[in-house]
């Protein structure tokens, strides 16, 4: 294993201590805690919280800051935080108008996060959340409830923190969210495994001239494996993926996240959009938003994810539009 690393323990730490040292302008770690919180937030809104386990940067830290996220909460790697440091993100996002968190749908985040939420609520703050899981590679939509949350978060993140900013309550941005999630969806593929620092070796074995639709973004098995074939045959069968589950028709408006993996270069992640743009066009869809990045990674992991949400609502274009200050975004 070859990683810029001193000691796999203490990677976590170390990272979340480099990353305020290298934005000290917009950012602070709150005390005996992994918890990033943007400085100045004095704002009386509602406290917008994510996180989750780390290896999966920018997310979450990266898209703390004016117009997006009030803290990220950073567990180990591939683990979810603690309810303790949940809970003091929660507390120090709180301005009096309670505290929404968004949460991907992995089982340690969701019990972590419920029951920061519950420990909040006994003192006194509202709070409430939504549980993101766009990843439609495994579970039937009839299983919905069921399935992962990746990079589709990172839309979540910037709708709410526009609407947070503009002053909606905490029922106003579930309502929002709930909304946003309907219409929410991710599909992704690896070419090769991600190195866990303490495990010290890949995830998954995969050969050199094979890759995996719908692998996810801890290394969880995928639907299909298969030997190597052009950029635009892969982005092809994401495309029909998606179009099943959206079912859209000629016309219909949407919003497009190309979300590199890792390891992927961003020559080859323009190049996919580039194969992404013409299939689409020719199914008639319009995209009034577009990111191509790297937003939810796995460590070295190479590979992409597409997300798309269906903008049926005409604001939530303009609140992916507008200006943040993040690190990331």
């Amino acid at each position: 294993m070859k990683k810029l690393i001193n000691n796999p323990s203490q990677v976590v730490d170390e990272m979340v201590s480099g990353l305020i040292l290298a934005h000290n302008d917009l950012l602070e770690r709150l005390d005996q805690t992994n918890a990033i919180h943007r400085k100045n937030d004095t704002k009386e809104i509602v406290g917008l919280v994510s996180g989750g386990g780390s290896g999966h940067e920018p997310a979450h830290a990266g898209f703390v800051g004016d117009g997006m996220l009030s803290v990220a909460v950073a567990g180990e790697v591939f683990t979810s935080p603690t309810p303790d440091q949940i809970l003091a993100a929660i507390e120090a996002s709180n301005r009096g108008r309670g505290v929404f968190l968004i949460v991907k749908n992995y089982s340690g985040d969701v019990i972590n996060f419920q029951l920061a939420e519950e420990m909040a609520q006994m003192e006194g703050i509202e709070v409430d959340h939504i549980i993101v899981g766009d990843d439609i590679a495994i579970e039937p939509l009839e299983n919905k409830d069921k399935r992962r949350g990746i990079a589709g978060t990172i839309f979540m993140h910037k709708i709410l923190g526009y609407y947070a900013r503009i002053g909606k309550s905490v029922q106003e941005l579930k309502t929002i969210a709930e909304a946003v999630m309907t219409n929410l969806k991710t599909i992704g593929l690896a070419l090769s495994a991600a190195t866990v620092p303490e495990v010290g070796k890949p995830g998954f074995s995969i050969g050199d001239d094979e890759f995996e639709f719908g692998i996810g973004i801890h290394g969880e098995p995928g639907y299909k494996r298969e030997k190597m074939v052009p950029a635009h045959d892969m982005a092809e069968e994401l495309i029909q993926q998606l179009k099943a589950e959206f079912q859209w028709q000629a016309g219909d408006h949407y919003a497009v996240l190309v979300n590199g993996m890792g390891a992927t270069p961003q020559m080859e992640l323009y190049l996919f959009w580039n194969d992404i743009h013409d299939l689409l066009e020719k199914e008639g869809i319009t995209v009034d938003f577009i990111r191509v990045a790297e937003w939810m990674t796995s460590i070295d992991m190479a590979g992409a994810s597409l997300t798309m949400l269906h903008l049926t609502d005409n604001e939530w274009t303009a609140a992916l539009k507008a200006p943040v200050t993040t690190i990331a975004w």
